[in-house]
């Protein structure tokens, strides 16, 4: 049998469940701003974040892949998954793809690829594009697709009050029930120095304002080209979602629309809609590569004026630098796949830190010298099934 392009690339395919897990702790930024002696406003509206979620030690990112998965997962899932990526930038191994763990943890068959996708925060974009493409081409099977990360970027530094931790989970599925991704997008590579993490460093260097104009720019470019192609008419679009490590970052880019670039009556309307798409990342932090989709939670769960058949545009951005603009349509029956409850719980029920209490936990490492590590369990909600248990014989230990 003969494959034929045409024919898979008519078959609909996205997102067909999607859920997210953060860490139980978390420091509040007006703690922070009080102990390095900076106006709260700073952080509350200069950056744009009220929150940041906190990762103890037996919380990396494999557990909360795990957690971010589990629950939206059935057993009919389990045993069409055919494809199976984790995309992080806080990789635990230099070789073994994180994904082999969620297959473990996750109980799921063996008949499946698994793989581990590295580009920033872009990353989890490339496995949503990679996913579409084999259901599109497998539309019997599914696959799973985690964003997973840590943002640490040190004590004390600039970039600290943009940290956080989290994992956004996502089926990809042909016929999905939430969101199907049009074929078509807009992408673009350059190499650019204004984020990366050497092997040697467990936290991240940036150039802050020279990130932001790349972002800025990336996205100029990529709208302008998918305008021209007749992708990105503002008038057909409910929705424009941002990569946002904080709320401010994604507010530049979508600010370039302004100033009667577009309609008055559209700016306003992604204007709105950006606004509720950052509910959940205020409270969270920059979680990476799950933080474009952490917004896109957002929107459908904070937004009841969305509708059925409404599209929406995704502007990915990872540093280094990949950028993509792509687009959606709501299906029918995405509001029954959704559970704001549960979620609002999440992070309601989270316990808040000290700032001693903060500083030590994030100081915490795991050993690198070859010994033996036991850890004791720091989340024993039902939310956090999955957690490590330390490490023996070189080798990470998950229960």
């Amino acid at each position: 049998m003969m494959y034929d392009n045409n024919a898979a690339a008519n078959v609909k395919a996205g997102i067909d469940k999607i859920n997210f897990y953060t860490p139980n702790h978390y420091l509040n930024l007006v703690d922070l701003a009080k102990v390095r002696g900076v106006d709260p406003n700073k952080y509350l509206i200069g950056i744009g974040q009220s929150k940041m979620s906190v990762a103890a030690l037996d919380q990396d990112i494999v557990a909360m892949a795990a957690n971010a998965a589990e629950p939206m997962l059935s057993a009919e899932d389990r045993q069409q998954i055919g494809l199976l990526i984790v995309a992080t930038e806080s990789g635990i191994d230099q070789s073994k793809a994180a994904a082999l763990f969620m297959q473990d943890l996750l109980k799921l068959t063996g008949n499946l690829r698994a793989i581990e996708i590295k580009e920033a925060c872009y990353g989890a974009t490339a496995g949503i594009q990679l996913a579409c493409d084999y259901v599109r081409s497998h539309p019997g099977r599914k696959a799973l697709v985690i964003a997973s990360d840590i943002a640490r970027y040190g004590l004390d530094t600039p970039g600290e009050v943009t940290q956080g931790a989290g994992a956004v989970a996502m089926l990809i599925t042909s016929n999905p029930a939430i969101l199907a991704i049009e074929p078509e997008s807009i992408y673009e590579s350059r190499s650019t120095g204004d984020f990366w993490r050497p092997n040697y460093s467990t936290v991240a260097f940036a150039r802050g304002k020279f990130s932001e104009e790349i972002y800025v720019s990336m996205f100029e470019e990529v709208w302008g080209k998918a305008q021209r192609q007749g992708m990105a008419n503002p008038e057909t679009l409910q929705a424009l979602l941002f990569h946002i490590p904080f709320s401010k970052m994604g507010r530049k880019g979508l600010r370039t629309l302004g100033n009667g670039k577009i309609a008055e009556a559209d700016y306003t309307r992604l204007t709105e809609r950006f606004e509720r798409s950052i509910v959940y990342g205020k409270e969270v932090g920059n979680i990476y590569t799950g933080s474009i989709y952490l917004a896109l939670l957002s929107l459908l769960e904070n937004d009841e004026s969305l509708k059925v058949g409404d599209r929406i545009g995704l502007y990915s951005y990872g540093s280094g630098s990949v950028a993509e603009l792509y687009f959606g349509t709501l299906q029918p029956g995405y509001r029954q796949r959704l559970d704001a409850q549960a979620h609002r719980d999440l992070l309601d029920h989270r316990e808040r830190l000290s700032m001693p209490e903060y500083e030590a936990m994030f100081s915490a490492q795991l050993v690198t010298d070859g010994s033996e590590q036991d850890l004791g369990r720091s989340d024993h909600s039902e939310a956090a099934t999955h957690y490590l248990t330390g490490i023996k014989d070189h080798e990470r230990q998950y229960r």
